[in-house]
């Protein structure tokens, strides 16, 4: 579904991705790991458009959409979490929801209003709530299903729990496994390796810009030295 093939990109004259490869198949949950500034989020806005790279190619359902402007790859069926949720602070849960929701392009039943709901029933009673007036869980619920709403094919999720409370880091793994149970593919960065691992099918391990470590749930829970030297746990 989503190939990424030795992708270059840097800001401005300092070089952060280096030949960064990787795939998801359809219907795969797959992570990138690995420590703080090592390239993860630059790859994600790399994907999105909002990062031109400089090298190297990245194909969606095997056309490129490197070179693409943002919505035009939204357009194509990739939806994103961004880090720190960036919900639209001045409209209601509900307008957050539909404003840029999109209608199922297959037969399948698509993402609406009441499946998200049915997601995340904490946003229930929320929905006249302005976006600035939710808790932290509450806006990261509304930005997944933001996301969904525009029925993407890959959802992608930057730092997905990051700065939760345990409770609602519980509540986002629940959700997550949900939808791999739906067969949606899934790609998730995050620290948490004991909640990835039980749920993702495959991990990339990224080092300074490239992918350094490959490889399943299992063989990343068995490979206790690739944690301590790439993750620091």
């Amino acid at each position: 579904m989503l190939s990424v093939r030795s992708i270059e990109a840097a800001y401005g004259d300092s070089q952060v991705l280096f030949g960064m490869s990787f795939e998801i198949g359809a219907g795969e949950f797959v992570t990138l790991l690995g420590r703080n500034g090592m390239g993860k989020t630059t790859t994600v806005r790399s994907i999105m458009g909002i990062l031109a790279i400089h090298g190297g190619e990245i194909l969606f359902e095997d056309r490129p959409i490197h070179g693409l402007p943002s919505f035009r790859v939204a357009k194509a069926g990739i939806g994103l979490v961004p880090e720190a949720r960036q919900i639209f602070p001045n409209l209601t849960v509900r307008e957050n929801l539909v404003a840029t929701a999109t209608p199922p392009s297959d037969s399948y039943e698509g993402w609406t209003l009441d499946r998200v709901i049915d997601l995340f029933p904490a946003l229930d009673g929320r929905l006249t709530s302005m976006g600035n007036q939710l808790s932290g869980g509450e806006q990261q619920m509304l930005a997944i299903g933001r996301a969904l709403m525009t029925n993407p094919r890959l959802l992608i999720l930057d730092e997905a729990t990051e700065g939760l409370a345990p409770m609602v880091r519980a509540e986002i793994w629940r959700c997550l496994e949900n939808l791999k149970d739906a067969a949606q593919a899934v790609l998730v960065i995050d620290k948490n390796v004991d909640a990835l691992t039980r749920i993702a099918d495959r991990h990339y391990i990224v080092e300074k810009g490239q992918v350094v470590w490959t490889g399943t749930s299992d063989e990343l829970r068995a490979d206790e030295a690739a944690q301590q030297q790439y993750l620091g746990v």
